[in-house]
């Protein structure tokens, strides 16, 4: 009998244990929160008197899913307001943020966030719209894509925007044909609103990161590196809580913050950087990523392209988007951040965002040599065929965000007419960037879209929305199912730099997951079915399912 019995173990059921698909290994055993055996009877050695043994019956064992890029607080925080992500329709959001007033008189802001711009006709709500239902409170509701916010009237003149307000550099009043500002706020001018919103108490924050956190490990996410750690145009600065909770024991995820790089200011911010590096390091929460946010959206024509937009009617215009950070400079700072220990994470849309990041990856290469520190883009949208193969070359990650890859309103109405058909064509290249050697990994930018790595995985493996059969957007692009859950694992475990995380093998930490299926052994269109049933990070059970 083995006098050293294991705490858990998991038997008779598939387990995702390499790049292939499920194996038989139907056991897995679990010591001081970490594997120690793979194989039916191997774990079945470790079973002693105080084992938990867990009867998969069927059900897959897999890694914890990572997601490589989301705001849980902001999400969190979100879902504690006027939450407007269940809306479909225009007037399904006028009614939740007419409900939500009502339900709160003594708000002095009514704020929350995430409608979505589909519902609105050209994607733009008007600010009367809500000074119908609130006249006399300001309104502050960020669009699901967080690049955009919807004010009422009170809001602008409490703010002081007028016809005669001046754009700021790093965004956009939209206005009617009369010159007055019509409720909508674009990227930096976001700020001029958000400044004048009270910041939300510890205890709030404190509770909005509990709830996302919850929220993340019902899906079966372990870990994930946190987007924006700093404060921007109405976003708190997480840093302060995650610090609290992982003193406390509270955060039960291993999490990377990303340190937000004001893009306002230059390299005199980078000793900054270093000391919050070092002062916010404390138990499964570190920050040791520098979040580069280099452009804005395609959506609203402030992606960064090579080319000019189209206009509506397919001519080419004088805007080529916006770029956050000066391009000349940017070499240079990623190269110091690089010299220092940081992983750069980029927010790279357009083809021109890419191909700057791309190039100050290129340039850190050539002043500091191969490092350790395992840059990664986000999102991508477009991407030129020329920098596909830079990736694996360069050994940056493509962080993608599956669920935005397929046909809906937001794409076919309010973005493919305005890029054309050869720059459509180069959207969400997920099966080129595979094929080409490129590293992936996968996050969801929630709460931009849903958080659900299983929705993104359907994506990304179907290219159409889930629970929709059609048309297929891009299908060389589509990923097999493989590969599509190793960038939600393993792939995301390296930009995490959780090298003991994101597969089973003995001496990996036991970030672990129970689906109720084998989605391996199901039709790819019923991937989104598959429902998370356990999750478990280094052994202990963080979440379980109704009567799982």
């Amino acid at each position: 009998m083995n006098s050293h019995h294991a705490d858990l173990v998991f038997t008779n059921g598939p387990v995702l244990t390499s790049d292939g698909p499920p194996n038989g290994a139907g056991g897995v055993a679990v010591t001081a929160g970490r594997i120690t055996a793979v194989g039916a009877a191997e774990a079945d050695e470790l079973v002693g008197p105080s084992t938990t043994v867990v009867d998969l019956d069927g059900r897959l064992l897999l890694p914890g899913f990572q997601d490589a890029h989301v705001h849980p607080v902001a999400a969190g925080l979100e879902m504690g307001r006027c939450d407007l992500t269940g809306a479909e329709t225009g007037e399904e959001t006028l009614t939740a943020v007419a409900a939500y007033a009502a339900a709160h008189p003594g708000r002095e802001w009514i704020t929350g966030g995430g409608w979505s711009m589909e519902s609105f006709e050209g994607g733009a709500p008007h600010r009367s719209d809500l000074d119908a239902l609130v006249p006399d409170r300001p309104v502050y509701l960020p669009n699901c894509d967080h690049h955009g916010a919807w004010v009422n009237s009170r809001a602008l003149e409490l703010a002081g925007i007028t016809r005669h307000t001046p754009d700021p550099d790093d965004g956009r009043i939209e206005r009617g044909p009369d010159g007055e500002p019509t409720g909508l706020l674009q990227e930096g001018a976001m700020g001029l609103v958000s400044r004048l919103m009270p910041e939300p108490a510890p205890a709030e924050l404190r509770a909005a990161l509990l709830r996302a956190q919850g929220h993340l490990h019902s899906l079966g996410i372990t870990a994930w590196q946190d987007a924006l750690v700093g404060s921007l145009g109405g976003i708190p600065d997480p840093s302060a809580t995650y610090v609290e909770l992982a003193r406390e024991g509270a955060l039960t995820a291993r999490v990377v913050g990303a340190l937000w790089w004001d893009r306002g200011r230059g390299a005199e911010q980078i000793p900054e950087l270093v000391e919050r590096r070092a002062a916010l390091a404390r138990g499964r929460f570190r920050a040791d990523a520098v979040k580069l946010m280099l452009d804005g959206i395609a959506e609203t024509g402030t992606a960064a392209m090579l080319d000019p937009y189209l206009d509506g009617c397919g001519c080419a215009t004088a805007n080529r988007g916006t770029s956050f950070i000066d391009p000349r400079l940017l070499p240079d700072h990623v190269a110091e951040l690089d010299r220092l220990g940081f992983q750069t994470h980029f927010h790279a849309l357009g083809d021109r965002a890419v191909r700057d990041a791309l190039d100050a990856v290129e340039a850190a290469r050539r002043a500091n040599g191969p490092s350790v520190n395992r840059p990664h883009l986000a999102h991508l949208q477009v991407v030129h065929p020329d920098d596909v193969p830079r990736f694996a070359a360069l050994d940056a990650t493509a962080n993608i965000q599956p669920l935005w890859a397929a046909h809906e309103p937001q794409m076919d109405e309010l973005t493919i007419p305005f890029l054309g058909p050869e720059r459509a064509a180069w959207q969400y290249p997920f099966g080129s960037l595979h094929r080409s050697g490129a590293r992936l990994a996968a996050g969801s930018d929630w709460p931009v879209s849903s958080a659900d790595p299983l929705a993104g995985i359907h994506v990304a493996v179907n290219r159409v929305s889930p629970g929709e059969s059609g048309p297929v957007f891009l299908p060389r692009q589509r990923l097999d199912l493989a590969t599509a859950v190793r960038a939600y694992t393993a792939g995301s475990a390296h930009v995490n730099r959780l090298d003991d995380t994101g597969t089973i093998r003995p001496g990996a930490l036991a970030d672990l997951v129970v689906l109720d299926r084998d989605p391996f052994a199901g039709p790819a269109e019923a991937i989104h079915e598959t429902r998370v049933v356990r999750t478990y990070v280094g052994g202990e059970l963080v979440y379980a399912a109704s009567g799982a």
